[in-house]
């Protein structure tokens, strides 16, 4: 790619300083990165002698006589501050050779690139300071010279120049360095990140700029109207006037480039955490500020990380846990003391699974069990009940804990029926179950030890609801309901039929119980 379409398509981004310039090849950063920062500091420094020229001629409070700079001053202060705004490019882009090296070749930046880079516009905001110190001294004894007071004023000139011209150049170049601080970062921990003061930094230096700067001018000007001078009351004028102006501007472009440097980076994680509100755990932000900013994004993409593993291991933990159970446990903690509770009990098992298992391979067993699991427990779900566990081909349903449901009893009836529905659905005559529904009070809660615990209820009714489900089997009912339940059940979903009591195993008495028609 020519360099020329390398500009077209990059430059624009760049400048924007778009930290996502993922398909920009390194050579390619680094060629931009030499070209805006040296043109950074070029124009910095122009800017700046511009006005130090037009500040010398409006601001200075002398006699008319004594105002105007000769032209040998003019080209000689042209002439220093564009071997200053040389020094700088060169020095910048010496400090560069490490970073350039390492984006043409890529491969992990090392701890030391890392902070010689986030330290560049820091190093290139001393360095301009300095070579605008040293034109202060050079043009401050050469107007001495030929007049001390003037002197005086040119030098406090430069050096207020030199000082937002610096400035200005250090926002600027933080801000245009993103995208090669973005890749630096990627993958650093936020704890080996050596975190300056930058905001601190930053909001200082605005602060100075703004009210600092002006106000030292102000504070001259207030010293030259106390001393007795032949200077008119409207060159006072013109000079604070444009002290003011210069103030305001500068103040307001030194304010903006601050506070969008702390600005940016938040408003990034305020719409990434956005996005994780809505479920997003993908999502990761650029790390590109050496400050306690970076240390922020850093943090931020690990504890995104951590909340993917931890989604991960409650969609893992809801996939082997009934949902219901899993938030319960979630909400509530495991040391969950039992509870007496009115529930219904329904198990669920496949008639003459043994002679079906005897037809079948073990893996078209574990397929069709699947398969009726996969019709059955939805329905159980939406009735408001859950699957307490799984024995074999049946299963273990309870309606009523640990979320209540009011009219269990009904739920569970009403469940029964559409699961012997979609089984028929699904089978046809292959495969047939019986359900065997009781309603009595249980123990409800953790049971387990040694840290490994399950929810699930205890009590005579459970026994009795898997005898009941047993009892299918003699009776040749699909559905079979203890009395208790039915006496619950108000006005049943489908028609009942008391069949003669049958005796359980287990109990001294027999029971009470009603088929439903499917």
């Amino acid at each position: 790619m020519t360099p020329a379409r390398v500009l077209v398509r990059y430059l624009p981004a760049f400048l924007r300083a778009d930290v996502r310039l993922e398909d920009a090849e390194g050579r390619v950063l680094a060629d931009l990165t030499r070209v805006v920062v040296a043109a950074v500091v070029v124009l910095a420094n122009l800017i700046g002698t511009v006005a130090v020229l037009a500040l010398n001629l409006v601001v200075i409070p002398l006699p008319p006589d004594r105002m105007l700079p000769n032209g040998f001053y003019i080209l000689a202060a042209a002439a220093y501050m564009l071997l200053a705004a040389l020094i700088g490019v060169v020095a910048g882009i010496r400090g560069q050779r490490g970073l350039n090296r390492w984006l043409a070749s890529g491969g992990p930046a090392t701890a030391q690139l890392r902070a010689a880079v986030l330290r560049l516009p820091l190093r290139v905001f001393w360095l301009q300071v300095w070579l605008w110190i040293g034109g202060a001294v050079v043009f401050a004894v050469f107007e001495a010279s030929r007049d001390v007071e003037r002197g005086a004023w040119v030098g406090v000139i430069v050096v207020l120049t030199g000082v937002t011209t610096a400035a200005c150049a250090y926002l600027l170049i933080e801000r245009l360095l993103r995208p090669v601080a973005a890749r630096l970062l990627t993958g650093v921990d936020p704890n080996d990140l050596r975190v300056g003061r930058g905001v601190a930094v930053r909001s200082v230096l605005a602060w100075a700029l703004g009210s600092c700067v002006p106000m030292a001018g102000l504070f001259m000007l207030g010293l030259r109207t106390l001393a007795p001078s032949q200077v008119t009351d409207t060159q006072l004028a013109v000079a604070m006037v444009v002290l003011a102006g210069t103030a305001l501007v500068i103040g307001m472009l030194t304010v903006y480039l601050a506070a969008r440097a702390t600005a940016d980076p938040i408003s990034g994680v305020a719409d990434a955490l956005a996005e994780v509100r809505r479920g997003r755990f993908d999502i990761r932000i650029p790390v590109y500020d050496g400050t306690e900013i970076g240390r922020l994004q850093s943090g931020f993409n690990e504890m995104v990380v951590g909340l993917a593993e931890r989604e991960q291991i409650r969609s893992a933990f809801g996939t082997y846990v009934d949902p219901a159970i899993a938030e319960h446990v979630l909400r509530e903690g495991t040391d969950l003391a039992g509870e007496e509770v009115e529930v219904s009990i329904m198990f669920i098992d496949i008639r003459d699974f043994t002679g079906l298992s005897e037809t079948i391979s073990a893996t078209e067993i574990v397929g069709t069990i699947n398969r009726l699991f996969e019709r059955a427990v939805p329905v159980i779900r939406e009735h408001g009940g859950h699957v307490d566990k799984f024995v074999g081909d049946g299963l273990l349903a309870v309606f009523g804990a640990p979320r209540r449901v009011a009219d269990h009893p009904r739920q569970a009836l009403l469940a029964a029926l559409a699961i012997a529905a979609a089984v028929r659905e699904e089978f046809g005559g292959d495969l047939s179950v019986g359900i065997g529904v009781n309603t009595g009070v249980v123990v409800a809660g953790n049971v387990g030890g040694a840290g490994r615990f399950e929810f699930s209820v205890i009590g005579d009714p459970v026994n009795v609801a898997a005898r009941i489900e047993a009892a299918t089997r003699q009776t040749g009912d699909t559905i079979l309901i203890s009395e208790r339940t039915r006496e619950l059940v108000a006005g049943a979903p489908a028609e009942l039929e008391e069949r003669p009591d049958v005796e359980l195993k287990g109990k001294s008495e027999p029971v009470s119980l009603y088929a439903v028609y499917v």
